[in-house]
């Protein structure tokens, strides 16, 4: 059987302010918050975020991002900040196998993740963050998400423009939607926890194993333009900075990333409609030898809505269609070079749509519920998915969380640069990798995996 890389996206966000573990088993992972930008710009964590905690923003905190993380009310800060999630995971019935060395098939306590922060503004043009984080589950250290930024400030055709670079290694973490899979929900998850077989490539596929520069303009705060390309750092680096360079691969050229939204007021709040797309040819495992690529061309939508109430309340709408056409020439060759048995159509070529659509409420914005969907369907594929029944990947369920900012709206008593999220989180799938009862031809039903978390968030 050929595999295909598992994806677990994993969540991070922007400005937050924050930091004491609290470990709630009623009341309780990968996820993160910067407290320094919210001393830097002097603003409550609530300014910036949904909820009083990251990663979902506000138009003001797309905005901080947009310009480069470069407001400021302070002549200094400390540009250092830390994180830590602490979770709780059960489901339905025990996995068939532990997780991860040094785990149970069921019921398991981990620090998830720790991460510390790099992240500020230099002037008024520089700005961005580098995070390196411990995984709690894999126990090693590795370079986390990164973003950093040139920018500056013009007119163009009368209008305001904001215009500028970002560094970063992984496809839309510089997006300022809550949309796109780098900081979509689920905003925190757990590498315990069972999922769907795979994903398109750009959902998390390629992150943290590239570096990529695109250039963006933002227009009369209305209408957003990105362009820009990936590649592969060499392995040796990679490893050096805690990534395997053999998953997925190594990048052939470079692969192109674009992007494009329009914002607008809508029914008292802030609508946002947009597209996007990447093209990666990869040489699996690095492997030049045969001197082909796998190819991958993955196109989407996506549209969000926030609004505060009078009151104080939040709401939110996210969501994101993707489609993927792969068409995998290396991955489905022999070490002949001939091709597979089943046939280059058959292995090779076909097709991956994914959607996900979420919505909140945040009472006051602290006290939050959401609720998410999401479905995963695609070619069958024996030489994929061999390790189903169907020979398929469709994948479908709902996600539930209700969660707690315990801090976020004014000072905290530990100081202004502490915030602490609780919160349990419930995934119930409907249908998992290709059938809804014995996809793996062992018996084993979709709602087997439904999965319980509680987790613990804090900042500091």
């Amino acid at each position: 059987m050929i595999e295909r890389a598992i994806v677990v996206p994993t969540a991070v966000a922007g400005c937050a302010a924050a930091g004491v573990i609290v470990i709630s088993v009623v009341l309780a992972a990968p996820a993160s918050a910067v407290p320094s930008f919210a001393q830097q710009t002097g603003q409550p964590c609530q300014s910036c975020h949904v909820g009083a905690f990251g990663p979902q923003l506000t138009p003001f905190g797309r905005d901080f991002k947009l310009r480069g993380y470069t407001m400021r009310t302070k002549a200094f800060n400390l540009p250092l900040s830390g994180m830590a999630v602490a979770s709780f995971v059960h489901t339905s019935k025990d996995q068939a196998s532990a997780p991860a060395d040094d785990f149970g098939t069921n019921d398991n306590f981990a620090l998830d993740e720790a991460s510390i922060f790099l992240a500020g503004g230099i002037g008024s043009h520089f700005g961005g963050f580098v995070q390196t984080t411990y995984d709690g589950v894999e126990k090693a250290w590795a370079l986390d998400n990164l973003d950093l930024r040139v920018v500056g400030t013009g007119q163009v055709a009368g209008a305001d423009l904001v215009y500028g670079v970002s560094l970063n290694n992984n496809p839309t973490t510089q997006d300022v939607w809550n949309t796109l899979p780098g900081w979509g929900y689920p905003y925190t998850d757990s590498a315990l926890a069972p999922g769907p077989a795979t994903s398109p490539l750009i959902d998390g596929g390629l992150a943290q194993n590239v570096v990529g520069l695109t250039g963006y303009a933002w227009v009369d705060s209305k209408f957003y333009l990105e362009a820009g390309g990936y590649t592969s750092p060499r392995a040796g680096t990679l490893r050096w900075l805690g990534a395997d360079p053999t998953d997925p691969g190594d990048i052939a050229g470079l692969a192109p990333y674009g992007r494009v939204a329009y914002q607008h007021a809508l029914a008292g709040g802030t609508f946002e409609l947009g597209a996007f797309g990447l093209k990666a040819a990869i040489r699996p495992g690095r492997d030049r030898s045969t001197g082909h690529t796998d190819h991958y061309s993955d196109v989407g939508l996506d549209a969000s809505w926030i609004k505060t109430t009078g009151s104080g309340d939040v709401i939110t709408f996210n969501g994101r269609y993707t489609h993927e056409h792969y068409a995998l020439d290396a991955t489905c060759l022999l070490g002949d070079g001939s091709l597979v048995a089943a046939g280059l159509a058959e292995c090779a070529d076909g097709n991956l749509d994914e959607e996900h659509i979420d919505a909140s409420y945040y009472w006051r914005n602290q006290i939050g519920v959401t609720v998410g969907a999401f479905n995963i369907t695609g070619s069958t594929n024996p030489s994929l998915y061999g390790d189903n029944r169907t020979f398929n990947p469709d994948s479908q369920g709902i996600t539930l969380q209700l969660d707690e900012t315990l801090f976020g709206r004014s000072s905290a008593p530990l100081g202004p640069r502490v915030n602490i999220r609780v919160g349990v989180q419930y995934t119930a799938y409907t249908r998992f990798n290709g059938a809804r009862s014995n996809y793996d031809g062992a018996g084993t039903s979709a709602s087997d995996n439904n999965t319980l978390r509680a987790f613990t968030w804090i900042a500091f």
